[in-house]
């Protein structure tokens, strides 16, 4: 028999859930059909803030056709479980955004539901509101009132850093919100179960958060709620907070009325009322030699949170710790709050804070750049990450920077310099006339939860092997899109050997599936990967004890290696071979366990914030080209080089796609993703209106991945999935500045705002030309 080596990892086999998705057979929680199910809607506030004095049920209206719930009826507490308990289900008498739920209603058909949503009138008392972070910013300097989390941290003697320095730059920085806009709107069905329990299925990426706030708002034992994932048309963040909200309201409807409660969101309302990326305002001063060493930087971080917590305090984490970018800078100090606004919670979103600080980052060094009369490369290069470089918050970079291999592999993949010194006002091919510029921009992302996140979950995966060699993984990480299911598959099948066609991916069911910990953060590949990876090895170990009962081994050491069992020399038997034998001749599936065990020598203090953050860090670095229309000032990307190093790339093919569609998510964030925010509502609350850049507005791609292998991942895996967003935005504005000579500091940056630039940078150049011809 010949050898058999199998190396699924690093291969670009086919997505396992793509056929069922190009073919319209994959059915999303919308496709379910229910019989009998009832439709569930809410009432939600008229105003951003205020008193909810009476809720007004119109009496010519017949209230035994539906359900309704509020809270005087919960039967637990209001609350939906998140990070700190402050998130109620409905208002019960303060109204806190405009949109908050304060009516929950049932009916059998969409005609009764409608009927009964008008028939209900709220009485609210309008209170002033807090609706901008630049106010909640300006009032926490008198109170601490509206500080929904802060920390702070400091490595070295920043005073004394600036103090000493050549020149201290300054400057503000102003990201907005941005909309997930996944293909999916959120929806949930909820279907009331035996003895007072509750089963839910719908668009999630992480199924025992949703679990979780369930049994706490339904004060129901963990046995008794069942929480099933349905296939997911794309997340983005945007499911790992807001399902719980929309879960607690259909379960609650669906035990009042006893029957299946549908609650699918339209486009709409999705956009109106789930939570979308923080804004943020971001302060630096930053001490500088005249070669361009950075002595030191002191950053001030605001982000606008909402009118609850959700996750606030861990995307503020993440944005601090990310603030400093990849470069080294020897004594820094960052502070951070979230503050509350009379606005819609914000919660996760791609890159969970860091694409904000990065960006203020990013910028901050082109305008150093600009002040020195050096280079946005040469600054570069001067100040890259190395290995053995400390962090300002004190950790030590052990294993090989990748700053420096991704920054100069982008420049001359894309050809940087010479486009740099291209002439900026040209004719496009379609022979318009341009102002054409190029910008590049240098990051990294830690990989998992921050500090001692991973060891406070503890995830945990089973894998189970029946008589015909097919291996099932049982882990709570969802595919959403990103391709987790193919990725673990292969991740497992190179670890037992076994073609790829033997392993699947179970569907994500609380009590059938072992809590592996949150869909999110990049840990599905690099911690995940790696728990399963140790369940492989104990189910390799249980084989390699029974080949020593069933071959005669006569004392020489038995081993597993590229598929084969063998004692010394001696091949005893392929893989599947074995494994069908084990569970015929133990009369049940072959059951192996693991949950995450922490590295040694990582060490995090969480009360002063300093440590080892991140287990390992990925790298990237984005080269964009942009033209602007010089008649209408439209803002079109042509070009966008992006190098990664991700320890190894799984799959390539998908994980380019995630390499482009993450950039081109950042490009949109950066000039196209305007919300219109005012008066604590977006105005732009359809497909129509909120733009997201579609295949028309795509720029060419070309993107390269570079591997550092990571001990602590899989096969030497890191994370991946955040890191595309996290370089887009810096990289455009500087592309822009390069075209047209103005320096941008707020995203998203439309035309109009633009134009407005322009047209200060027009009015400063007339006064000194007015102050030259005075002289």
């Amino acid at each position: 028999m010949e050898d058999r080596l199998f190396s699924p990892v690093g291969a670009s086999c086919s997505r396992i859930e793509g056929w069922e998705k190009v073919s319209g057979t994959a059915r999303f929680t919308d496709d379910i059909a229910v019989p009998g199910a009832w439709f569930g809607d809410v009432v939600r506030a008229p105003v951003c803030r205020g008193r909810l004095r009476e809720i007004r049920f119109d009496p010519a209206f017949d209230w035994s056709r539906v359900t309704v719930v509020t809270a005087r009826t919960l039967p637990g507490p209001n609350v939906v479980h998140m990070i700190r308990d402050d998130h109620p289900i409905v208002a019960a008498e303060e109204i806190r955004f405009l949109g908050e739920p304060v009516v929950l209603l049932a009916a059998p058909d969409r005609a009764i539901l409608a009927a009964a949503m008008a028939a209900v009138h709220l009485d609210v008392e309008e209170l002033p509101a807090l609706l901008s972070l630049d106010e909640a910013q300006e009032r926490l300097a008198l109170s601490r009132e509206h500080v929904l989390a802060s920390y702070a941290f400091s490595g070295g003697d920043t005073a004394s850093a600036l103090a000493g320095s050549d020149l201290v730059v300054e400057g503000v920085y102003r990201t907005g919100h941005q909309e997930h806009m996944y293909l999916e709107p959120q929806g949930m069905i909820a279907f009331p179960g035996e003895n007072g329990g509750v089963e839910v299925t719908g668009s999630l990426q992480c199924p025992y958060y949703v679990h979780g706030a369930l049994t706490k708002a339904l004060a129901l034992p963990p046995e008794r709620v069942v929480v099933r994932q349905a296939v997911t048309g794309g997340a983005f963040g945007g499911k790992e907070d807001y399902p719980s909200v929309l879960a607690v309201q259909a379960a609650l409807l669906a035990l009042a009325s006893g029957k299946p409660v549908r609650m699918i969101f339209d486009r709409r309302t999705d956009i109106r009322v789930t939570t979308k990326r923080h804004p943020s305002l971001i302060f630096h001063r930053t001490g500088v030699r005249k070669d361009g060493t950075l002595l030191g930087a002191e950053i001030d971080i605001y982000l606008d949170g909402g009118a609850y917590v959700t996750l606030s305090p861990v995307v503020l984490s993440r944005c601090m710790l990310h603030a400093c970018g990849a470069y080294r800078v020897p004594a820094a100090t960052v502070r951070g709050w979230a503050l509350e606004t009379n606005t819609p919670p914000n919660g996760a979103f791609r890159g969970f804070g860091a694409p904000q600080s990065l960006f203020a980052m990013e910028r901050q060094m082109d305008r150093i750049a600009a002040e020195l009369g050096m280079s946005p490369l040469e600054i570069r290069r001067k100040n890259a990450l190395r290995t053995k470089d400390t962090l300002p918050f004190g950790q030590v970079l052990e294993e090989e920077a990748g700053a420096s291999l991704v920054l100069e592999k982008a420049v001359a993949l894309s050809g940087y310099e010479a486009l740099k010194a291209a002439p900026k006002f040209c004719r496009d091919e379609r022979g318009r006339c341009v102002w054409r510029g190029v910008g590049l921009s240098l990051f990294l992302h830690g990989g998992g939860f921050t500090g001692s996140g991973e060891e406070r979950i503890a995830g945990r995966v089973r894998l189970t092997a029946d008589e015909e060699a097919n291996v099932e993984i049982f882990v709570s990480s969802t595919e959403m899109g990103q391709g987790a299911s193919t990725v673990l598959c292969q991740i497992v099948a190179q670890a037992l050997a076994l073609p790829l066609g033997k392993v699947r991916h179970v569907p994500p069911e609380t009590g059938l599936v072992p809590d592996s910990g949150p869909t999110v953060a990049s840990r599905t590949v690099f911690v995940v990967g790696r728990v399963l990876v140790d369940a492989c090895r104990t189910m390799l170990r249980r084989l390699e004890a029974a080949a020593k009962e069933w071959f005669d081994t006569a004392g020489r050491k038995v081993y597993s290696k590229d598929g084969y069992f063998f004692a010394g020399e001696e091949r005893l038997g392929d893989m599947a071979t074995l494994l069908s034998r084990y569970v015929r001749e133990s009369g049940g599936p072959l059951t192996a366990e693991a949950t995450y065990t922490p590295p040694e020598g990582f060490f995090w203090d969480e009360a002063t914030f300093s440590g080892d953050a991140y287990k390992s860090y990925s790298w990237g670095a984005d080269v964009a080209c942009v033209d602007v229309d010089a008649t209408t000032l439209e803002i079109r990307p042509r070009k966008v080089t992006t190098v990664l190093e991700i320890g190894r790339a799984v799959n390539p093919v998908l994980a380019a796609g995630q390499a482009e569609g993450g950039t081109l998510q950042a490009l949109g964030y950066a000039y196209l993703e305007d919300m219109g925010y005012g008066g604590g509502r977006f105005r732009n609350d359809r497909m129509a209106t909120c733009l997201i850049p579609t295949a028309v507005d795509a720029p060419e791609f070309a993107v390269r991945f570079e591997e550092l292998p990571t001990r602590h991942g899989p096969f030497g895996a890191k994370g991946l999935g955040e890191l595309p967003m996290d370089g887009g935005a810096p990289a455009l504005l500087a592309a822009l500045e390069d075209a047209l000579g103005v320096f941008c500091d707020e995203i998203p940056l439309s035309p109009a705002k633009l134009l407005e630039k322009l047209a200060a940078r027009k009015k400063r150049n007339c006064a000194k030309e007015s102050e030259g011809d005075g002289a």
